[in-house]
């Protein structure tokens, strides 16, 4: 019987092939008491499964090396690593041992819950993906602790290409599929921040996720076709749909081998006009796709991931390392650093600030205003890695002029006290802002004259103009890129500052997406940041376009007020 089931594309492309069903044990875990005389005994137990678990992800980083995987494989072993090392999972789950008797299984499992529910209240949508790692890590333990360790599933039998469908998939999993050569990933959770989405662009494989229920209506060796675009999969297609789909896929061939092209080529428009192309990086071991990719640079290095699953805080450094390493990989191309964007729930010293809307809360520069000592040891590493390239410093969710002043203040004693060190470092570092609030899109003006430039984050820009979160599975069908309000905040915030000469470039989701490339170019944008996977695929676009044509329709778009009338325009805008 042939269906479709409907998710989340998070990697476009189409694939066809037969279905590997990942199976993984089923962890049931047992609640029982210990005797007191084998508390110690359980407390080893428990040690050796940790040890265990190193042990593996150690063998599996060898493997990766060997195997020459993408760097982000690497990246997120390190982070399963260090959940492993950080003491707020296995000290407080030997606590519960020794305190309340309970068996090994039981005190690891409750600690899980705990972090997730911590990571559960994070804004940002890339932090809260990351309880996810802490649920993979400790079902490996458990794995242990129960005795089967280290599951990987048998080898593919299928002779053509294989499409791996799963509940959900680690990095660690990925590693272990990686020799099966998989065409696709199919998985019932994940999002568009989740490792499925972040190795899929990585591999330029299609992706769908949050599916909920593929995995039970899917069985071994149904015939799937997996449509990473429209964020379909259909089981079992008739010879028809089959036909039209191996149509497309021989077409998406084609346009592949026809980018690669074009990654020498100045991303110019037809009448003329340079475009800037940056990257956007999560990781330091993400630069090398960037360049591969043509990238003019990194208009966005997020810092977040220094701080994430560890008990302590990056000193200054460990930071300086990374920070410096993404400065001398780029070559002499600018580096923009994002100050951490961390949110209500993570502080100092473990901790655990709560807040009724962490969205509206202490956040971002909010955050780093209220912790000076932890904001100016990421901005005196920042400035020390300036002196090896073209190093920036990017600050998130500024609202007001006074937070403009107090972070100038921050930025002035960490140069002053590098001054007095003799440290050297770019004493003409450019300082400049994520417009991402309106107020700050329509206090612009007062913003421009005190930094240097200017950067655009769609996704908060669209949530906080909207009043929609858009992580909420019950109002996310409301987050809309095309509102009249965000579409007026964008042009008015990219025509200000284009006549002030002060830089300005789109970060968000839209800078990436190219149904929206000759729009933004009609608002008079110059400067497009996105991951390196989208770059080819955007630079296409601006190669293809005319501004003398574009930029009539782009008006009219603005102008427009229906729903309608302005996706009609687009879909004109992009013919």
């Amino acid at each position: 019987m042939s269906f479709i089931l409907h998710g989340v594309g998070v990697s476009t492309g189409i694939a066809i092939g037969q279905a590997h069903l990942a199976t993984t044990a089923t962890l049931n875990v047992p609640r029982y008491l210990i005797p007191v005389n084998q508390i110690d005994a359980e407390l080893t137990r428990l040690k050796k499964a940790f040890a265990s678990v190193r042990q593996e992800l150690k063998n599996l980083q060898v493997h990766a090396v060997q195997g020459l995987a993408l760097a982000e494989f690497n990246a997120f072993l390190e982070l399963h690593q260090m959940i492993l090392d950080d003491p707020t999972l296995a000290q407080a789950a030997m606590e519960s041992i020794a305190k309340v008797h309970c068996n090994a299984e039981w005190a690891i499992s409750q600690q899980m819950d705990v972090l997730i529910a911590q990571f559960e209240e994070i804004e940002d949508a890339y932090l809260r993906e990351r309880k996810t790692d802490v649920a993979q890590v400790v079902e490996r333990v458990l794995k242990v602790l129960l005795g089967h360790p280290g599951y990987t599933p048998p080898a593919s039998k299928h002779n053509g290409a294989s499409i791996l469908v799963a509940h959900d998939l680690s990095p660690a999993d990925v590693m272990q599929y990686k020799q099966h050569q998989f065409s696709a990933f199919v998985t019932d959770m994940g999002g568009s921040t989740s490792h499925t989405a972040i190795v899929a662009h990585s591999l330029n494989i299609p992706s769908v996720v949050a599916m909920q229920q593929a995995k039970r209506l899917i069985y071994e060796d149904d015939y799937l076709i997996v449509d990473g675009s429209q964020g379909i999969v259909i089981v079992n297609p008739d010879a028809q749909i089959l036909a039209e789909y191996r149509l497309k896929q021989n077409e998406l061939t084609l346009e592949k081998r026809k980018l690669l092209r074009i990654r020498s080529l100045n991303a110019t428009t037809l009448d003329g006009t340079q475009v800037e192309l940056l990257a956007n990086i999560e990781l330091p071991q993400e630069i090398e796709q960037a360049r591969e990719n043509g990238a003019m640079g990194v208009g966005l290095f997020r810092s977040e991931f220094l701080y994430l699953n560890r008990g302590d805080l990056p000193d200054e450094d460990e930071q300086y390392a990374a920070y410096s390493a993404v400065v001398k990989g780029m070559r002499g191309l600018p580096v923009t650093i994002r100050t951490f964007d961390l949110g209500a729930d993570k502080s100092l010293n473990n901790n655990h600030r709560t807040s009724t809307n962490p969205a509206l809360g202490l956040r971002a520069i909010r955050m780093s205003l209220a912790e000076p000592a932890m904001f100016l040891t990421q901005l005196r590493a920042i400035l020390r890695a300036s002196k090896h390239g073209c190093a920036r410093i990017l600050i998130p969710m500024l609202s007001s002029d006074h937070e403009i002043n107090q972070t100038l203040q921050m930025v002035k004693l960490a140069k002053q006290s590098l001054l007095d060190e003799k440290k050297p470092f770019d004493q003409n570092i450019q300082i400049g802002c994520m417009i991402e609030i309106p107020a700050a899109a329509l206090c612009l003006e007062q913003f421009m004259q005190k930094l240097d430039f200017i950067s655009i984050g769609t996704n908060d820009l669209i949530q906080y103009t909207l009043a929609i979160d858009r992580v909420d599975e019950t109002v996310a069908h409301l987050f809309d890129p095309l509102h009249p309000a965000v579409l007026w905040l964008l042009a008015r915030t990219i025509r200000l500052a284009s006549k002030a000469d002060v830089p300005v470039s789109v970060c968000g989701e839209m800078a990436g997406d190219s149904r929206y490339t000759r729009l933004l170019l009609g608002m008079g944008l110059q400067r497009f940041s996105m991951y390196p996977a989208q770059l080819l695929t955007v630079k296409r676009e601006i190669l293809g376009s005319h501004l003398p044509n574009i930029m009539p329709l782009t008006q009219k778009i603005l102008r427009a007020a229906e729903s309608d009338k302005i996706h009609g325009l687009l879909q004109k805008l992009n013919s």
